[in-house]
């Protein structure tokens, strides 16, 4: 049984890239012992994980200028389960887009904003400036430095949660 608070991390990857700033997200957040850390697909997550945590990271790729379609379904199925019971949580989001990422992430912000949540850091969006059918389709490799990027991200959210500062 954990005894300290949960940070949930829900993402959808569908080249790969998503899931690496994910994993690094939860690699930097496990460095925080009294924090237990979820890693779920979209598919897997639902009302009751956001209800049984107390900080959370979305993470998805951006497609179409949105947010993937399986990162929508988990939102829709939890919006109003959760509605005016997750008020003040923090959160922050992880974008990989081909271009902009930047209507992903603010697609993001209007549903967190909704549900009342606190923004702890501005959205972390990575480029992989993959614009032809064959590279967006492609398994991508996030570099390195971006992935730490994310891995100080979860840190940054697991340590605010274990100090009580959000």
């Amino acid at each position: 049984m954990p005894h300290g608070p949960t940070l949930l991390i829900v993402y959808h990857s569908l080249t790969g890239g998503t899931l690496q700033m994910a994993e690094a997200a939860r690699s930097g957040a496990r460095q925080e012992a009294s924090v237990q850390v979820r890693l779920l697909h979209a598919t897997a997550a639902g009302p009751q994980d956001l209800l049984q945590a107390q900080g959370y990271l979305f993470a998805t790729p951006e497609n179409l200028a949105a947010i993937s379609g399986l990162m929508k379904d988990f939102f829709d199925r939890s919006y109003y389960a959760v509605l005016n019971r997750i008020q003040g949580r923090p959160y922050a989001s992880l974008v990989c887009a081909g271009s902009d990422g930047r209507n992903a992430a603010q697609q993001m912000e209007r549903i967190a904003t909704g549900w009342r949540l606190k923004a702890v850091a501005e959205p972390i969006i990575i480029c992989t400036h993959a614009q032809t059918p064959q590279a967006i389709l492609a398994p991508k490799q996030i570099p390195t430095a971006d992935l730490r990027r994310c891995e100080e991200l979860g840190q940054s959210l697991a340590v605010g949660l274990a100090l009580g500062i959000f």
